[in-house]
């Protein structure tokens, strides 16, 4: 399962802007069942492991702009 994790980082929906929205899951679980993983874990798991993802990927890119996320309206 660990291997499966480390290449989900290549399975990443992108928002339209350039965000990082989640997991290609259907790419992901096709994965898992190529790698002889268990379906039902890897679906149990996997959104959990996006969460985090997601919301670490989206905690650097707010550093990275310096502006804490907060979008300016003018």
């Amino acid at each position: 399962m660990r291997d499966l994790v480390q290449a989900a980082g290549g399975q990443l929906r992108l928002a339209p802007m350039g965000g990082v929205i989640g997991f290609d899951m259907t790419a992901l679980l096709a994965m898992a069942r190529a790698r002889g993983v268990d379906p039902v874990a890897a679906a149990e798991l996997l959104p959990h492991v996006e969460a985090v993802v997601v919301e670490t990927l989206q905690k650097r890119n707010d550093a990275a702009r310096g502006d804490g996320g907060a979008m300016e309206c003018d």
